[in-house]
């Protein structure tokens, strides 16, 4: 999709073998598209985005297409591919799921050894196609795929004013590339050009930009969002990847190499993999990777999500070990947690909720939204009926789909609801790319556990501490960002600071 919606005639230079005709179609199905996804409702809480990769492999975008199926849990909104033959840069991009954004046609479109892509959740400027990702810079030759969220966007702003365009119309990973464009107009070569840029960007991001030589991976100070290399080919160095998780690398034969630093610009080229330290880092990751976002499969700083989440569930059951019948988890991210209780308690475990597949309840019919997880899951009565049940989830967010479960599980029959988190208290919104609701739709911010508990209908609710959660990382607590449970942001966050209480947060802008 080209940038803007200007006409059909726009879409020919991204599909040159197209005809005016299904430019026109392509760029209708584009708008309905767009139209659709503004009417999308809000979730309880959303990931942020999935960036991918790749450098020197024939047909990159194939092994792209891939890795943006392995991280469709990260971005459902839209997405898109950018490659590049060496002399000119394609794309693709539109709003959808990955299965049904790419057609055979539209990857024939997109050749190349080099190629980025982009799952994207929307957390700035709406849904759908209009700010679907890889941006792309004509005059250049620059296309840029970001996740994370510039927390306090003042500084980037007044840097373009200066240069004489208008911030107000471009979300805020459209703003950093052109911030990026406007110093390459200038002559600076693209890795000179990010580099110059890196300091007005204050907030969190994981940036993979491309131009028709080079792919360039870059990562804030802090590190909030995940980005690792991979490695693949017989000599192992023939090919480069990047990946917003590991789990993406094993489906298309490439290897974890490392992550990608806090603060670290990674240029991979003729050249070889060049790194550039662009600013003094302090790994700050964001813990709900660990929680609740990240595939069971991917490792991050060293550790297995999987084990992360057994552990989770071990230590739920140290804190509060409770007389029941069963422990079930709520799919698909309380899984390991809930196995991890049933071990280490002996308790049975059972998978009660099941979750019904390919349903995705914000593209069913209104009447079907209304009813919320009911569309999703089914509680197997035979196995609850009469049981005193224990079930585990990752997080209470605004409380309303734990209301539903709790319900689903006491109308099939439970003797007992019992509700264990496997997180502590959610009390502050997220400023760095995941899309929380404002802290006053916090139900922790402004309940009790006790009024939590009375609020789902659970005979009792138990939440992970906020130590038990770290203890369960094997990590120290100063690799993690923890902003959602302290309020304690590591970046600034600019205006946003009004409108949240009891934060901690850096003094600045």
């Amino acid at each position: 999709m080209k940038r803007g919606l200007e006409s059909p005639e726009s879409f020919i230079a991204a599909y040159p073998r197209n005809s005016v005709s299904e430019a026109r179609a392509l760029r209708n199905r584009t708008v309905a598209a767009l139209e659709f996804s503004e009417r999308v409702p809000t979730r309880e809480l959303r990931e942020e985005c999935g960036v991918f990769g790749v450098y020197g492999a024939e047909n990159a975008a194939t092994l792209v297409l891939s890795g943006l199926q392995d991280l469709q849990h990260r971005g459902q909104d839209s997405s898109g591919i950018a490659t590049s033959d060496g002399k000119n840069l394609y794309y693709h991009k539109e709003a959808g799921l990955v299965a049904k954004v790419y057609t055979e046609r539209d990857m024939h479109g997109l050749p190349g050894r080099i190629a980025i892509g982009h799952d994207r959740y929307s957390t700035s400027k709406g849904f759908g196609a209009r700010h679907a990702q890889p941006v792309f810079i004509d005059d250049v030759g620059l296309a840029l795929a970001h996740n994370g969220n510039i927390s306090a966007l003042k500084p980037l702003e007044e840097f373009l004013v200066s240069k004489k365009i208008s911030p107000t119309k471009f979300s805020d990973s459209e703003m950093i590339a052109e911030a990026i464009a406007v110093q390459m107009r200038e002559g600076m070569p693209l890795p000179e050009a990010i580099q110059t840029t890196f300091p007005i960007l204050v907030g969190a991001f994981s940036m993979l930009v491309m131009n028709k030589e080079n792919l360039i991976a870059v990562r804030d100070a802090h590190g909030i969002r995940p980005l690792s290399i991979g490695t693949f080919g017989p000599k192992k160095r023939e090919g480069y990847v990047f990946s917003s998780e590991t789990c993406a690398f094993p489906p298309i034969g490439a290897t974890h190499l490392r992550d990608v630093r806090p603060g670290e610009m990674v240029i991979i080229g003729e050249k070889g993999m060049q790194s550039v330290k662009l600013a003094k880092g302090s790994q700050k990751l964001d813990i709900f990777e660990f929680v609740y976002f990240a595939r069971p499969d991917s490792s991050l700083l060293g550790r297995t999500v999987y084990t992360v989440r057994k552990n989770f569930g071990r230590e739920l059951a140290k804190e509060h070990p409770l007389d029941v019948d069963l422990v079930m988890p709520v799919p698909q991210t309380a899984i390991q947690a809930a196995i991890g209780y049933s071990h280490e308690t002996g308790i049975p475990y059972e998978e009660c909720l099941i979750k019904a597949r390919d349903r995705r309840t914000f593209i069913e019919p209104a009447q079907l939204r209304e009813h919320g997880v009911k569309t999703k899951l089914t509680a197997v009565q035979e196995t609850i009926q009469g049981k005193r049940v224990a079930v585990v989830d990752d997080s209470i967010v605004r409380g309303t789909t734990s209301r539903q479960i709790v319900e689903m599980v006491k109308n099939a029959g439970a003797k007992e609801v019992h509700f264990l988190v496997t997180s502590s208290p959610v009390k502050f919104p997220d400023f760095y790319g995941i899309d929380t609701p404002k802290q006053e739709e916090l139900i922790a911010a402004h309940k009790t556990p006790e009024e939590i508990r009375q609020f789902l209908g659970a005979d009792s609710l138990h939440y992970l501490s906020y130590e038990g959660m770290i203890r369960a990382t094997g990590l120290p607590e100063h690799m993690f960002c923890t902003s959602c449970f302290t309020g304690e942001y590591p970046i600034q966050i600019g205006p946003r600071r009004a409108n949240s209480k009891g934060l901690r947060i850096p003094v600045g802008v």
